[in-house]
C-alpha cells in the first residue's frame, strides 16, 4: 500500500473546518493506505511561544480529537512530531539543501509574517524545510493537501531532487499530492468571507469538535445570515456568503450537493433551516465530542498511544535518516 504522511498543529481544539476539510478524509484513507498521522508540535512553536504546560496539553487534546474522529492507532501510526528526532535531524540537512530564493517565494510565510516580517521567527521561515523532512523521513509518497500547502509540497520535491542530484543517488522518492475531491470551504459563522479559524478571537465564529449540543445549537442560531429566505437554486447563493456557507456545511455533513439541500430547504427562512442544520451537526459531531472528553479524562491512555506511535514511527524514520546522514558524509562510529 502507498505510504502517506499528514500532520496537524496542536494549536487549539480542531474545528468543523478541520474535520470536513481534512480529518474525515484521514479516516477514509486508512482503508487503502499505510498512514502516519502526526501532531506537529515542532511546527507549533514557529509562530507563538507557548506558555508553560500549554503545548503539552494542546498536543494531548489534538491527539484525543484524532482518535475520536476515527484514527485507528492499531492499524496505523499516530504520534507527536518532537518524539521522533529524525524530523529535526533531516530538517537541518534540508535547511542546507534548500535555497534562500526558494523560501523567498513561499507565499504562506509572507501571509503569516505580514508587515511584521523582521520580527518573525526563523523557524517560520524554514517551516517548509521541516515539512519536507516530515514526509521524506518516511519515504512517504502521498500527502493529502489543501491548496494552502501545495506550494510547500512542490518545494519538498525540489529539495528531494537536489539532495539526490548532489549525492548522486535516487534516494528520496517523489511525493504526490492526494486530491480528495473538492473539500468544502468552511467559513466563519460571523463573516462568510473569511475561513473558519482557530485563531479567530471569537469562539462564536466556529464550531469546535468538543462543543456540546447546546453550544452548537446556540452558535448556529447566532450565525450571521441575511434577511432573505433560502433560494431554490444554487445560483441564488451568489453574493450571499453567509447563506452559501451554511448551505455548504449542511451539504458536506449530509453527503449532498448544494442543489439537493436547496430542493429540500429552498424557500424556508433561516430560523427553520438553522434548526435543521444544528440538529444535523449535533448528530454528526456529538459522538466525537463525547469520545474526546472520555479520552481526556484518561490522559495516560492518550499518552500511551502517542508513545507507542512514536516508537513505531522512529523504527521507520531512523534508518532512512541515518542513510541520508551517511550520504552527506557525516562521520559515524
Amino acid at each position: 500500500m502507498q505510504r502517506i504522511f499528514s500532520g496537524i498543529q496542536p494549536s487549539g481544539i480542531a474545528h468543523l473546518g478541520n474535520y470536513l476539510g481534512a480529518l474525515r478524509n484521514w479516516v477514509a484513507l486508512q482503508d487503502h493506505h499505510e498512514c502516519l498521522y502526526c501532531v506537529v508540535d515542532l511546527h507549533a512553536i514557529t509562530e507563538n511561544w507557548p506558555a508553560p504546560g500549554e503545548l503539552e496539553q494542546q498536543t494531548r487534546e489534538m491527539a484525543a480529537v484524532l482518535l475520536a474522529c476515527g484514527i485507528d492507532p492499531r492499524r496505523h501510526i499516530l504520534f507527536n512530531q518532537s518524539r521522533v528526532r529524525g524530523h529535526a535531524l533531516l530538517a537541518w540537512i534540508f535547511n542546507c539543501v534548500a535555497r534562500v530564493g526558494w523560501l523567498n517565494r513561499m507565499t504562506q510565510f509572507k501571509d503569516k509574517a505580514g508587515k511584521n516580517r523582521e520580527n518573525a521567527s526563523t523557524g517560520l521561515y524554514v517551516y517548509p524545510n521541516l515539512m519536507a523532512a516530515d514526509i521524506l523521513a518516511y519515504h512517504a509518497t502521498g500527502v493529502p493537501v489543501g491548496e494552502d500547502q501545495r506550494q510547500h509540497l512542490e518545494l519538498a520535491n525540489d529539495i528531494a531532487q537536489k539532495f539526490n542530484h548532489d549525492c548522486g543517488v535516487e534516494f528520496f522518492p517523489r511525493i504526490e499530492p492526494l486530491i480528495m475531491g473538492p473539500a468544502p470551504r468552511v467559513m466563519s459563522l460571523r463573516d462568510g468571507t473569511r475561513k473558519m479559524s482557530k485563531s479567530d478571537p471569537s469562539d462564536q465564529s466556529r464550531i469546535n469538535l468538543n462543543d456540546d449540543a447546546d453550544t452548537i445549537a446556540l452558535k448556529i442560531r447566532r450565525a450571521k445570515t441575511d434577511p432573505e429566505p433560502l433560494p431554490g437554486e444554487p445560483q441564488g447563493l451568489e453574493k450571499r456568503p453567509e447563506a452559501r456557507n451554511l448551505v455548504g456545511i449542511y451539504a458536506a455533513l449530509a453527503g449532498m450537493d448544494h442543489a439537493g439541500v436547496l430542493r429540500e430547504h429552498g424557500g424556508k427562512g433561516f430560523g427553520v433551516f438553522k434548526e435543521a442544520l444544528a440538529a444535523l451537526l449535533v448528530d454528526k459531531l456529538r459522538p466525537i465530542a463525547d469520545e474526546t472528553r472520555r479520552l481526556l479524562d484518561d490522559p495516560a491512555s492518550v499518552d500511551a498511544v502517542l508513545r507507542d506511535g512514536a516508537a513505531r514511527a522512529a523504527a521507520i524514520a531512523d534508518p532512512i535518516v541515518a542513510e541520508a546522514e551517511r550520504l552527506v558524509g557525516f562521520l559515524r562510529p
